[in-house]
């Protein structure tokens, strides 16, 4: 029986996270090296629903799966300058092939901008080639220099979800730029995670792009954790890797990019979200198992309530229910309860003794550990309602919870007094100077998130909040990871 932690969700979220992920065996951080996990049995069955959920978004928006080689040659990483120099410290070289030396060194791959563009040079010839849409799952190392965190800040990523596309103007690549966006709006919203959207400033977007968008969420210990990235790459990449195409005139023209990802750091805002002291809180749909049959057994009765169960059970994986029956009969039902609710099984169904007399079955749900009884007549429609319910009250708290700590500063030690004591994020008043912007994050130990897109700010009459003078946007500065 795993011993389940009793450190609390609330006062001691890194701890709890740590400890949760190790004992609902979601992800192992143990393995001898360091910034790398292994995914057990359950944590993959998460991943790969999760996965299976980005797959269909955007398999039904026009973009076909690729696969690349994880090994990119050095002169093609270094072919976009800003790009290599921004990755420089963080990329793994192979340097060896056995015991001897490679003519040139190859790296493992950071992202995948400089090896994706090599091809599409060899794929991208016509107009009628474009709009070229692909996306790859696939691991990616970087050389993580902070103090790294287990899903957070690793050095090998093992579910990097990145987009690439190529079109023929720029106004058609700011148009997968929003399709990007909207793209990753209904992905979160599966997920019942909340995010706030923001324009990267100009010293924090992705190397080698015209301008980033960010998704940013918000960890229970009050620190953002980036989530998805989207990226308008102009004909930076393009030109450094001379992909052009032919247009209907009959000359050619450098092509136009974007580039769009996430992480298993999606996964760990899953569970960080929605936890709480019992352990893991999971959406139905992305849950591994769904429902948990417990028999309550009573001396006399004890042939009834297994027959009973097995009934149930059989009837709910007829009706595609994600179900186990636990008929382990070395614990007690009070020690199942605890184990699935470690687990975050959405929903647990108790039969007994009483529950025959009346016909009737116990449900207790996961996210509020509510419990009422179903007449087994009703409990298919009943179940399907429920998990409805379950994902829109996680919705509803998880977002009801970002917003009540974001909010308005106009002072500069106040901000930094939220941002030090990680109590949320401060929106405040910037000219739009680069040095404005870069004194903010000093003077509040903060980091610039950027400029919301996701909601509309009245700057009018405001004034910057390290100068002085008049606001051109409000930021958002908070403790990230």
């Amino acid at each position: 029986m795993v011993e389940i932690s009793r450190t609390k969700w609330s006062t001691d979220f890194s701890k709890w996270f740590r400890d949760v992920i190790s004992q609902a065996e979601v992800y192992d951080y143990r393995y001898p090296v360091k910034g790398v996990g292994v995914w057990p049995p359950y944590g993959m069955k998460i991943r790969n629903n999760v996965i299976t959920l980005m797959k269909r978004l955007l398999d039904e928006s026009g973009h076909e799966e690729v696969l690349f080689p994880m090994l990119i040659p050095e002169d093609l990483l270094r072919k976009e300058a800003e790009h290599i120099a921004k990755f420089e410290e963080e990329v793994f070289w192979v340097t060896h092939g056995g015991k001897r030396p490679l003519e040139r060194r190859l790296a493992l791959r950071p992202t995948s901008e400089t090896a994706i563009m090599a091809m599409f040079k060899l794929w991208i010839k016509d107009h009628t080639d474009l709009p070229l849409k692909v996306y790859q799952i696939v691991n990616v190392f970087r050389y993580e220099t902070k103090a790294t965190h287990p899903m957070i800040r690793v050095r090998e990523v093992t579910t990097f979800k990145e987009a690439h596309t190529a079109h023929a103007t720029f106004e058609d690549a700011e148009r997968q730029v929003k399709e990007a966006v909207e793209i990753y709006k209904r992905f979160f919203d599966e997920l019942c995670i909340p995010y706030m959207i923001s324009l990267r400033p100009e010293w924090d977007k992705f190397a080698g792009a015209v301008y980033s968008i960010a998704f940013d969420t918000l960890l229970p210990d009050g620190r953002a954790l980036q989530i998805g990235t989207v990226h308008h790459l102009g004909q930076n990449f393009a030109k450094a890797f001379e992909v052009t195409y032919l247009k209907p005139d009959g000359t050619h023209e450098y092509v136009y990019t974007t580039s769009y990802g996430i992480s298993e750091r999606v996964i760990a805002a899953l569970i960080a979200i929605h936890g709480d002291d019992h352990g893991l809180v999971l959406p139905p749909h992305v849950a591994p198992i769904q429902i948990v049959i417990v028999p309550i057994p009573y001396k006399g009765v004890e042939k009834e309530v297994y027959k009973t169960c097995e009934e149930v059970y059989k009837e709910l994986l007829k009706h595609g229910f994600r179900v186990v029956y636990d008929k382990r009969e070395d614990i007690t039902p009070g020690e199942k309860y605890y184990y699935w609710e470690l687990k975050g099984v959405p929903i647990r169904i108790e039969i007994g003794p009483r529950n025959l007399k009346e016909n009737t079955a116990t449900i207790s749900r996961r996210d509020t550990l509510d419990r009422k009884d179903i007449p087994l007549d009703r409990l298919i429609y009943e179940l399907k309602k429920l998990m409805d319910d379950i994902k829109q009250s996680l919705y509803d708290r998880a977002w009801k919870w970002l917003r009540s700590r974001v909010g308005i500063v106009e002072d500069i030690e106040q901000a930094k007094d939220i941002v030090t004591k990680r109590q949320g994020v401060a929106v405040v008043p910037w000219c739009g100077s680069e040095s404005c912007g870069l004194e903010i994050e000093e003077r509040t130990e903060g980091r610039v998130l950027g400029v919301p897109l996701d909601e509309k700010y009245d700057v009018k009459g405001r004034r910057c909040i390290i100068c002085g003078r008049e606001a051109k946007h409000m930021i958002r500065v908070c403790k990230t990871y």
